[in-house]
């Protein structure tokens, strides 16, 4: 019970210093297109992602040594060089590529090649090209234009009785918040419970209003109140998670996931890591999202056949005397788009889309896909070669199979039983793409082409992933959250009398449920949640401590010494630094602490490394995100010679590629690791370098009571807790041993 107050204490405490972080324009990363349209880029030339396809046909050059000597080669590693990008691509993504199913018909609609929609396609910033926009099914996927037929009629009214005050869309929707309830929430004045679930474990309720109180201490059997196009068919939601298409069974994560997200709270889960519990969130925010643009859809469409009759009833008799006319029915946005799903690659776009088919697909009826084959053939990816010897990690293979373009965006319309991919963003349902594919449409403040009114009527927000977004470029989906439910500053034809009043107030963004899905938990995520989300019906986040830590797999026999420093907040780097140079680089300076590689989670803090390092004619190599395969060749080539004493290593860098440096005798983390395998894996780089005595092999980690999670994952919550209370310094941990890692 102390441990778990102690954890909830420091975890709003790093909560609210997020605030103060200070965004800086990071250089993207490798596996992105460096088309960017930041106001000082400079003028493009050859796309990152070209340069990274370049580099498939011979990944086993990413192993071999440069013997050419260039004393300069660390001055140019700041540079944008992203030459090369990941080698550990298999045929995972044809899995889901494959199941995306082209007809003949389908296949001669597709010749028309990637220009067709002409002058009227969008222009797309940054490969200065035209980017295809479906024109020739606008009036096809029209809401305006289009009514419920007597069946479909019939079975909404029959359906609307029944949604009463059981359906949790109509609720969300149709509840009225006053301008008290605003201040509250704005206030940040909430009130918190925890409860525990099976599958879960423990949910932090967090509430603005009290007539929202946290969620109940059992799910509901039902998650969801579903469309009767999806009655039948949801329970093949996990068909497209099995390689085979077999169907599985729908897991309780599941159910879970589906009913806290069915009472439209916001939802933040830390847990989703790629390999098992990845597939299984996607499938059950797809089935969520895609319920409630049919609801919307469906309902539009019966109040457009009622109008029609009402208007047919008034021509033919007359209107009655003493009956008033009704008002028109409000159910729209200022814009259709209801949906919006950020995704880190195209891989994840492409499961998305296949996974939104499956659940409308039924046995014996075709579903009309337009553009099928395009977007197959833009997201999805040829099989690659993959030599016998390249390993990587399963988790590595798991986010980087597929397609890992990071620049990408493509509206999705849905009416009935069809679905229209490429639809312009303002006939669209459902919006997925990166935050740089919309960052490029957002622009910025003083550009002249820009747009974001598209956004203005979010009503669901998903963000998968999100880690992945910290990896490439977290001011991206910043700036797409500044842009989220914004008044439009344009009408683009919508009818004012349908809009829902809380639209008209601008108040969209105390409606928009949030949906946040990571394999970690960081401060940075943490604070989109807490600052960036203003759901009336209040937040639910999973917290749950772990036990062992990522330190229990580290197999050499190794000295762990935690050293913790002083600082007054997240950000205060300066005390990290002070500390390093002035308590941990002197130790390792002596030429007997020799082949020394320094683990740099920030580039900042890597750039300011370097800078002093060079300053102090200290003997070093390194290695970043931006170094260029000739670039690392030769700095591991030095250092596992000797002829280098250091090596300055990125996370960034480990993230994209997973290199194996070999020669290591001493590690030093000058700060923890963003994800907590990472810090077993560098530890394990040890025993591959053949070189010392195993008892001459140091291991240093720099942390600050600001680190509390980082701290927790790689040590396990009890020890973590002792380490920050303690008044000691330092803490000893020894792995290797039979007993598992020996700590304080």
């Amino acid at each position: 019970m102390f441990i778990n107050q102690m954890f909830s204490i420091i975890y709003s405490r790093v909560t609210e210093k997020a605030e103060k972080t200070q965004i800086l324009d990071l250089p993207d990363s490798p596996v992105q297109s460096c088309a960017e349209s930041d106001e000082d880029d400079e003028p493009e030339h050859k796309s990152a992602y070209q340069k990274l396809l370049s580099t498939l046909s011979s990944p086993a050059d990413h192993e071999s040594e440069d013997e050419s000597v260039d004393d300069d080669d660390e001055e140019e590693v700041e540079e944008h060089l992203s030459e090369e990008g990941s080698d550990g691509d298999d045929e995972e993504c044809q899995e889901a590529g494959n199941n995306l199913t082209v007809t003949p018909e389908e296949a001669d609609e597709g010749e028309a090649g990637p220009n067709e929609g002409g002058e009227d396609a969008m222009e797309d910033e940054t490969a200065g090209g035209v980017e295809f926009e479906d024109k020739e099914h606008e009036s096809q996927f029209c809401l305006e234009n289009n009514f419920s037929g007597e069946g479909e009629q019939e079975g909404a009214e029959s359906t609307a009785k029944q949604e009463d005050e059981e359906d949790s869309f109509k609720l969300h929707l149709d509840t009225e918040i006053s301008e008290e309830d605003i201040k509250r929430i704005t206030d940040r004045t909430k009130a918190k419970a925890q409860v525990k679930w099976p599958s879960l474990g423990t949910l932090l309720c967090s509430s603005p209003l009290e007539k929202f109180g946290p969620v109940g201490q059992e799910k509901d059997k039902r998650p969801l109140a579903l469309h009767k196009v999806l009655e039948t068919n949801w329970t093949s939601l996990n068909q497209t998670s099995n390689s085979k298409g077999a169907v599985e069974e729908i897991s309780p994560l599941q159910l879970e996931l589906l009913s806290l997200m069915g009472s439209y709270r916001d939802v933040y889960f830390p847990e989703s890591s790629p390999l098992t519990e990845g597939w299984q969130v996607r499938s059950a925010y797809c089935l969520h999202a895609l319920n409630h643009v049919l609801k919307a859809n469906s309902g539009v469409l019966g109040h457009n056949a009622q109008m029609r009759e009402n208007q047919a009833a008034d021509k033919a008799g007359g209107n009655k005397a003493g009956v008033e006319p009704q008002d028109e029915p409000r159910d729209q946005g200022l814009t259709r788009p209801k949906v919006l799903i950020l995704v880190p690659f195209r891989d994840g776009a492409l499961r998305v889309v296949q996974t939104l088919i499956n659940l409308l697909e039924t046995k014996g009826r075709k579903m009309d896909v337009s553009n099928k084959k395009r977007f197959k053939d833009e997201f999805g990816e040829e099989p690659v070669n993959t030599p016998p010897n390249l390993f990587r990690p399963d988790d590595y293979t798991a986010i980087f199979s597929g397609n890992i373009d990071d620049h990408f965006r493509i509206g999705v319309s849905i009416l009935r039983r069809s679905i229209r991919l490429y639809a312009p963003f303002y006939s669209s349902d459902i919006i997925i793409a990166s935050p740089l594919g919309l960052r490029t449409v957002l622009g910025v403040e003083g550009e002249a082409k820009r747009d974001y009114d598209f956004l203005s009527s979010i009503e669901i927000l998903v963000v998968d992933q999100a880690d992945v977004f910290l990896m490439q470029n977290w001011e991206h989906l910043l700036h797409v959250m500044k842009h989220l439910n914004l008044q439009p500053l344009d009408p683009h034809g919508v009818d004012f009398s349908r809009v829902r009043m809380w639209n008209l107030n601008n108040w969209a963004k105390y409606y928009r449920q949030t949906l946040m899905f990571s394999s970690i938990q960081d401060p940075q995520i943490n604070n989109i949640i807490s600052k960036h989300c203003f759901n009336y019906r209040g937040q639910v986040a999973t917290k749950n401590m772990p036990i062992t830590g990522s330190i229990c797999q580290v197999l050499v026999q190794l000295p762990h010494v935690f050293q913790m420093i002083n600082s007054n907040s997240f950000m205060d780097q300066d005390a990290r630094f002070q500390f390093f140079v002035d308590k941990v680089l002197p130790q390792y300076r002596d030429s007997v602490m020799s082949h020394t590689l320094i683990y740099v989670p920030s580039y900042f803090d890597y750039v300011r490394l370097r800078n002093y390092m060079k300053k102090e004619e200290i003997n070093f190599a390194s290695i970043c995100e931006y170094s260029t395969k000739s670039e690392v060749s030769r700095a591991r080539h030095f250092f596992q010679k000797g002829d280098k004493q250091f090596i300055l290593f990125t996370e960034r860098f480990h993230f994209y590629k997973r290199y194996t440096i070999k020669g290591i005798q001493n590690l030093i983390f000058y700060g923890l690791p963003s994800y907590p395998h990472f810090y077993s894996e560098v530890c394990n780089m040890l025993q591959a370098g053949g070189q010392g005595e195993e008892a001459s092999w140091t291991c240093t980690a720099l942390y600050s009571r600001y680190d509390t999670q980082r701290l927790a994952a790689i040590t396990g919550a009890q020890r973590a807790a002792q380490m920050l209370q303690s008044q000691k310094p330092a803490h000893l941990f020894v792995t290797g041993e039979e007993k598992g890692p020996m700590g304080p």
